[in-house]
């Protein structure tokens, strides 16, 4: 697909805690477009404040986290009548809270985790009703910011009061231990499942980036070694996430495979890592998707899709 002289304002950065990673997505994202001639505005988007130059025909956006996956920056550009990538304003703001994409994946049968929504303001250790080992983590944060993982009871009160710092309340579920897979989705097309074999913990901020602290890491295999079976069920698993909370365009679906190999669906997440090592791309090409293809073919998916009217 050329975008020869196709105008592109590229959103990237953000308010929140994932903005370094934006920036590096933005990046990778500017010069794929670029390759196909698009020409190509970079914004720099700390708040609501942010001004498009004339002639924009679309905003790719690749804030992730606050503002840029929450649905925020999807009200602001559906008010100004300007197309945008990704997934809508409803599907963005339902995907990126962990409770009510949790309870919309349990309406729809899509396999996840039993889980407690716990108030935080007054909790003890005794309102935990999740047997140990048990997750805790904010509602609405992204790339495990937050994220506790414990095995004792001695960690839930350290817990309780750093959860504090994202909101009032906490999703609380079973540890599954087991392979830590990711989906990526393009449209109707399912990608081929890539498997997360972090060095060292869990998938965490410092595995997923060690770029950003020098140390942590993973390793990735796609496609991920599983039986046709149990592939299938995967990705019929993540499909079933992807539609039940109506998300537009694309996502990637984080799964954990337990030891018995039944799916259980994390979340769905609508504005992805998108530099050319990131999952979502990784899986493009196992399935024959370039790097500026994969990109192209967002914003042409996003362009064909109807958006809300202000």
């Amino acid at each position: 697909m050329l975008l020869q002289g196709t105008h592109i304002a590229l959103a990237k950065g953000g308010p929140g805690s994932e903005r370094e990673v934006s920036m590096a997505t933005g990046k990778g994202v500017a010069e794929a477009l670029a390759s196909l001639g698009a020409v190509i505005t970079e914004l720099d988007v700390k708040d609501a404040n942010f001004t498009l130059p004339d002639g924009v025909v679309a905003v790719f956006n690749v804030i992730h986290g606050t503002f840029g996956e929450d649905g925020q920056l999807q009200h602001i550009l559906e008010a100004r009548g300007i197309p945008y990538t990704g997934a809508g304003s409803t599907s963005s703001e339902l995907a990126f809270d962990k409770a009510r994409s949790k309870a919309r994946f349990i309406e729809h049968h899509v396999p996840t985790a039993v889980y407690q929504l716990l108030p935080l303001e007054t909790a003890t250790a005794v309102d935990v009703t999740i047997p140990l080992p048990l997750v805790m983590k904010p509602l609405r944060e992204g790339s495990s910011v937050g994220v506790h993982i414990i095995r004792n009871v001695a960690g839930i009160a350290p817990a309780i009061a750093d959860l504090k710092r994202f909101g009032g309340e906490a999703l609380v579920e079973p540890f599954i231990s087991g392979k830590e897979l990711t989906v990526g989705i393009l449209g109707d097309q399912v990608l081929p499942i890539v498997h997360i074999l972090p060095r060292d913990g869990f998938y965490d901020m410092t595995n997923k980036y060690p770029w950003l602290s020098g140390k942590g890491g993973c390793d990735y295999f796609c496609p991920a070694d599983l039986s046709p079976e149990v592939t299938k069920a995967v990705q019929d698993a993540a499909l079933a996430a992807h539609r039940s909370l109506g998300v537009e365009v694309y996502s990637r679906v984080d799964i954990l495979l337990d030891e018995i190999e039944q799916p259980f669906v994390l979340e769905v997440n609508t504005i992805p890592g998108m530099t050319a090592t990131s999952l979502l791309p990784k899986a493009a090409r196992a399935a024959g998707i370039m790097y500026p293809e994969l990109c192209a073919r967002i914003l042409q998916l996003s362009l064909q899709t109807p958006r809300a009217q202000a």
